[in-house]
């Protein structure tokens, strides 16, 4: 320790002053290099590399994606993916509101009001009780208020029939397989399709254009295919022996996307082909659209 406060008083004393500093060969004790170089020198040596190191880090942290790959780290990834994230929230904030004022103006047009225009999409507005302003009544109005109320009109609420005659005008639809319909539509008993007796390996079709949205299989069912179409309409294809489409591929009415099924229950009887038809989330009988 005495030594180790000698030596550095001494090179307090002595900064300016040089020193020789020299590597000799261990076998021959003869000088191999030497330099001279003096505290201060050193001090400032030691200084620039560290300024150097701390230049080329901070450089490469801010230029290049180095922290991405820290575990842990909010990279700049993560910093673009955030505000990414913040924008598309801003943009469904905005498409909620646009849909509420929309269904409150299609409630006042109902209860024969005037519907109201929002000014409160991007700054609310105090000046109206509505944070808008009235919109003056125009014909459609009242024409959709009128069709509304009418039991014979297209978009009757008091015709429960308005809305399966409006699918049915509206479509075409494709008979999905060629057999006999041997269990009828019976929501009920569980049953939200029909049940078809077809030959084995029978081209299954689709019924309409659409987005095939589900493709897989099943112990129970099968392999199973949903098919979304217009209107808001799914068609479901069970007991399939395969499919030809996957989830997300587009297909066209009377387009081939699988094959009946061969397969036998537990009693040994074969199983039925089954075909369902939804709308607005609810099931339809298929017998009311396709002849089979």
């Amino acid at each position: 320790m005495m030594n180790l406060k000698k030596n550095l008083a001494y090179l307090v004393r002595h900064l300016r002053e040089k020193h020789r500093l020299s590597v000799r060969n261990r076998h021959t004790d003869s000088e191999v290099w030497y330099m001279y170089i003096s505290p201060l020198n050193l001090l400032a040596g030691l200084l620039a590399f560290v300024l150097i190191l701390f230049i080329i880090v901070t450089t490469t942290v801010a230029y290049t994606p180095i922290l991405d790959l820290v575990p842990g780290y909010p990279g700049s990834r993560s910093r673009t993916m955030l505000v990414e994230n913040v924008m598309r929230l801003d943009s469904l904030e905005m498409e909620l509101r646009n849909m509420q004022v929309y269904s409150e103006n299609i409630a006042l047009i109902m209860a024969g009001k005037n519907p109201v225009t929002r000014n409160d999409i991007h700054t609310p507005d105090s000046a109206s009780p509505h944070g808008g302003t009235t919109v003056a009544p125009v014909a459609e109005d009242s024409l959709l208020r009128s069709q509304m109320e009418t039991p014979s009109g297209a978009y009757s609420l008091d015709d429960p029939d308005a809305a399966r005659k409006s699918l049915r005008s509206s479509m075409e639809l494709q008979s999905p397989v060629k057999g006999v319909v041997a269990e009828e539509f019976d929501p009920t008993e569980r049953r939200y399709g029909i049940g078809l007796a077809t030959t084995d390996n029978q081209q299954v079709m689709a019924v309409a254009d659409g987005t095939v949205i589900s493709s897989g299989w099943t112990p129970e069912e099968g392999f199973v295919v949903y098919v979304q179409h217009g209107d808001n309409m799914v068609s479901v294809y069970r007991h399939n022996a395969r499919l030809l489409k996957k989830a997300g591929e587009r297909v066209s009415r009377g387009e081939i996307i699988g094959y009946t099924g061969d397969g036998r229950t537990a009693e040994g009887s074969k199983k039925l082909f089954e075909f369902e038809l939804w709308h607005n989330g609810s099931p339809v009988d298929p017998r009311r659209y396709i002849v089979f």
